[in-house]
């Protein structure tokens, strides 16, 4: 039986764009229900656009593993799903502390190994010091292969011909060598010993339902062994991460947030970090999804609630939310002591710590954890670029203003991760003869590599530039008898 003294691990889900992580968080929510509850088939271009939350209870998850743990039970009541949008780098969900998340699945496509959003994924999470699930996904499209849903990854194994087994072995070799590129053993799940060496590769049909059970065993199973203390940490400050803030209809203005310590009730006062510093308002109302419904997708599915405990995935509305920056920390206040001391560290979060440099380049992203992680990439290139300026939101008149000014030319430049432009500031940036360079993406990797290719390419101009107006040394003939003066 759950123990109510410890809370659910949460769980990210991340990987490559189309590598089938919206598959695999589909399969898991359709395990309420009885149909598939594609939130894929209705987005764009079938690429996760929103940030959600799943909870899957407990007893779902003892039902469903029940045949790989030997009548065992888990003693977590159940597992909350983050859907990191496709696009989005993981670090968009960090905390202060480390990641949000306690734990990941990291969904590579078997057949494409890791592409640039998996090493971008591999390093967030090395950094974040977060342990992570390898799913291997797509087995069904070696050729050949059989799968049967609900079937366990070993048992699946066992039931292919030669052919097919030596393709996943060829397949399974390659994403060994790409992990020890980035200093990690990848080992199948059934053959590890030491969870704390190897990082567990699960192969998996998220489309056939073929390995999920493992996959789910797996990751719900590190959880409750390695990281006991982080799940037991139930008591002390409520906290919780700021996902997005919406417009809802009904009740204006909200924030999407994820509690992962404590509890929250309607009427606390809470502290938010905005753009403008620490904001102090008053919760007015709480709503959570229905049951197995995905926190971005319950649309009408919204119940009314006083009080919610950790882990969970949770809307509040309240008034004062303007300007609160996604990514940040919104704390519960008490009337204790340490009163202070939340408002303090609402502050500190809301005066962004990213060094600025004298001279140098502009970035914007729509979260703090992107904003950081940009500025990251950006010093550890193997020529670091220095940043002058570094904000959260839309890119607005006074960024282009701040690179128009630039002494350098090579700094005349706006980076954007995952972020809109204001539309009078876009109509500028478009002109042909606006100085300033806009390069945006919804991958980190993306905007690095234009970066160098437009770095290197506007060195050539100046070059030229400078080349036509040098004064080149030149030889004079004196002719005899054609001197005068």
């Amino acid at each position: 039986m759950a123990e109510l003294s410890r809370r659910q691990p949460i769980v990210a889900v991340l990987g490559h764009v189309d590598h089938g992580k919206t598959s695999v968080l589909d399969y898991i929510r359709s395990l309420g229900q009885n149909r598939q509850a594609s939130v894929m088939a209705r987005e764009a271009g079938g690429i996760t656009q929103h940030i959600g939350a799943t909870e899957v209870p407990a007893s779902l998850l003892n039902e469903l593993c029940s045949p790989l743990m030997g009548g065992k039970e888990f003693l977590s009541p159940g597992l909350l799903f983050i859907d990191t949008p496709g696009h989005h780098s993981f670090s968009t969900l960090r905390t202060r502390g480390g990641s949000l998340a306690d734990i990941a699945i990291l969904v590579i496509d078997l057949m494409e190994g890791c592409q640039p959003q998996t090493l971008e994924s591999i390093r967030i999470l090395k950094q974040a010091k977060t342990p992570f699930v390898v799913c291997a996904n797509k087995v069904d499209r070696i050729h050949g292969w059989k799968c049967t849903h609900g079937r366990s990854a070993a048992a699946s194994m066992k039931d292919q011909d030669a052919q097919a087994q030596g393709l996943f072995e060829q397949k399974f070799w390659d994403l060994v060598g790409q992990f020890g590129e980035q200093g990690f053993n990848l080992d199948m799940y059934n053959k590890i010993s030491d969870f704390t060496q190897n990082i567990a590769l699960v192969p998996c049909s998220a489309k056939e339902g073929e390995g999920m059970q493992d996959l789910l065993a797996i990751t719900i199973g590190l959880a409750e062994k390695f990281l006991e203390e982080q799940l037991s940490d139930v008591v002390g400050a409520s906290e919780g991460t700021v996902l997005e803030m919406k417009e809802e209809r009904g009740l204006g203005k909200t924030l999407d947030v994820i509690l992962y310590r404590g509890q929250i009730s309607k009427g606390d006062e809470i502290v938010i970090a905005t753009e403008n510093g620490p904001q102090i308002t008053r919760v007015r109302g709480l709503f959570r999804p229905r049951g197995m419904a995905e926190m971005r997708d319950a649309g009408d599915r919204w119940d009314a609630i006083e009080t919610v405990d950790a882990a969970s995935g949770l809307k509040l509305a309240a008034p004062d939310l303007d300007g609160v920056l996604a990514g940040t920390t919104l704390r519960v206040l008490s009337d204790g002591e340490n009163r202070d001391d939340v408002i303090n560290a609402a502050k500190e979060e809301s005066e962004i710590s990213i060094e600025l440099d004298e001279e140098g380049v502009i970035i914007k992203a729509d979260t703090l954890g992107g904003l950081e992680a940009l500025a990251f990439e950006l010093r550890n290139l193997e020529t670091p670029v220095p940043i002058r300026s570094a904000g959260i939101g839309p890119v607005n008149k006074r960024d282009l203003r701040g690179a128009e000014n630039a002494s350098d030319p090579l700094h005349k430049v706006i980076l954007a991760f995952s972020t809109t432009v204001q539309s009078e500031t876009a109509d500028e940036l478009s002109k042909e003869d606006c100085a300033v360079e806009f390069i945006d993406s919804d991958v980190i990797y993306h905007i690095l590599e234009r970066f160098e290719t437009w770095s290197q390419e506007r060195k050539i101009q100046l070059e030229e530039e400078k080349r036509e107006k040098i004064v080149y040394p030149g030889k004079i003939k004196i002719l005899a008898d054609h001197i005068f003066r």
